[in-house]
């Protein structure tokens, strides 16, 4: 829908911000607010695991405070103490000063006790002047947010002062028109929420899809009709592989001990030195989690890798010994070497791929995750990985499984991306709108609500 613009435009006067409806008023934000802007504590509390809900810069996300992302939570004692110089209150603003996330947004939608840190500024609104939600879309437009990009100061981290905040410029309408604009935005960014969410929901569909169908397929073999286009007699009849976490699997398989069937790889070189400065280096930070994708490349040297990594040559399974829920694992994209926190395998009488689809089912996971638990720090060693036992197709069923859960994958993964850039253009579109209808851009006054 295309709405129309203000019969009439003035300077702003503000860089940042352009020309503005005629009969709107520039105004900082120090002349809009019921008290001073303020923050949090600058001391540090001691943190607890039950108690007074902390907020601090994590818990802001998407125009929301995130309380399973708090820092913890403080005694009743310092949340007194605390509530002297600031206590929440509903329909305050919340604005990170301070760190990567420098001017993200949230509204107090709680009544419930809790209490900020520092790294973010409050904003109290006066309700004779301006309208808190009106207040709360405005500062998350893209004026806003340039106007704070060009005002916050650099030492060990980007951040802004309060002082400075204050003085930020925000336009003003009328109070009527304000909560139009805002009631406006309330109700089409909901409704750009909502399929935001179905969309995600979708995602989140297609990706428990993709690792049923994995897991399905390197346990219990390929469907009827897949078996006869790779020319292989389907598996009509299974028998208990005798662990617990794998169950069932065809009678033609065997179980056999890791150790026999894949070699882990030993001996690990200088990255610091050539040739291993100049190859790709692979760390678990670069493998996405449970899709065996690989999200970006560096060499060592581009890395500044200094301790002792692992040689892995193309095509070699590289497995992430941390955190095996995760389930990170990558095919080595051609010689390179990965970090001492995984693992190059190459199979012996088992082909790569097939060890790399098995690393991403569920069944594995369950063991991994069953293993990692008995010691302190989650992980696989080596010794507890080569005592695993996998189930082992005939070979020419192990060719025929990796190609069609590469196949198959790709068409989900083609669908995943689809959706997701469709969630960016979404939120591409709802940002534009708040900031066209906050700014005055457009003159959404008229709009009915059907």
């Amino acid at each position: 829908m295309k709405w129309p613009a203000y019969a009439m435009y003035k300077e702003s006067r503000v860089q940042w911000l352009g020309d503005v409806p005629e009969e709107w008023d520039v105004s900082p934000i120090k002349f809009l607010v019921s008290t001073p802007v303020t923050d949090g504590p600058h001391e540090t509390p001691e943190i607890f695991n039950e108690g007074i809900p902390f907020v601090s810069a994590e818990a802001i996300n998407n125009g929301k405070i995130n309380f399973d992302k708090i820092r913890g939570h403080i005694s009743e004692e310092d949340h007194k103490r605390f509530s002297k110089k600031y206590k929440p209150k509903l329909g305050d603003i919340y604005m990170v000063k301070s760190g990567a996330t420098t001017g993200r947004i949230a509204m107090v939608e709680t009544d419930t006790e809790f209490n900020i840190w520092s790294p973010l500024a409050a904003i109290r609104c006066n309700s004779k002047l301006v309208d808190r939600h009106f207040l709360y879309f405005y500062l998350q437009s893209k004026e806003f947010q340039t106007g704070v990009e060009l005002s916050w100061s650099f030492g060990t981290q980007q951040n802004i002062g309060m002082g400075v905040i204050q003085n930020l410029a925000v336009p003003i309408p009328s109070i009527p028109e304000q909560t139009a604009i805002a009631d406006f935005l309330n109700r089409e960014t909901g409704r750009i929420d909502t399929l935001v969410g179905k969309k995600r929901t979708l995602i989140s569909l297609l990706k428990e899809k993709r690792t049923s169908l994995i897991s399905r397929t390197v346990t219990r073999g390929l469907p009827s009709g897949i078996a006869r286009e790779f020319y292989l007699e389907p598996n009509t009849r299974f028998k208990d592989s005798g662990i617990n976490w794998l169950g069932k699997i065809p009678d033609g398989w065997d179980i056999r001990k890791f150790s026999r069937e894949v070699n882990i790889a030993e001996g690990q070189v200088d990255p610091e030195r050539e040739p291993y400065a100049s190859m790709v280096l692979i760390g678990p930070e670069h493998v996405e989690s449970r899709t065996g994708r690989l999200l970006r490349q560096a060499t060592a040297a581009e890395q500044t890798a200094e301790s002792g990594k692992y040689i892995s040559r193309k095509g070699d399974v590289i497995y992430s010994k941390i955190r095996p829920a995760l389930r990170k694992v990558v095919i080595a994209p051609e010689d390179c070497l990965c970090s001492a926190d995984m693992y190059p395998l190459r199979g012996v009488r088992v082909e790569n791929k097939f060890i790399y689809w098995f690393l991403l089912t569920e069944q594995f996971s369950a063991w991994s995750v069953l293993e990692a638990d008995r010691v302190a720090m989650p992980k696989i060693n080596r010794n507890t990985l080569n005592e695993l036992r996998m189930p082992v197709p005939p070979l020419p069923e192990q060719s025929a499984i990796a190609i069609y859960l590469d196949r198959e994958t790709a068409k989900l993964d083609k669908l995943v991306e689809k959706v997701d850039a469709a969630v960016i253009r979404l939120q591409e579109y709802r940002h534009a709108l708040i900031t066209a209808a906050i700014t005055g851009k457009i003159d959404v006054r008229e709009v009915t609500t059907a």
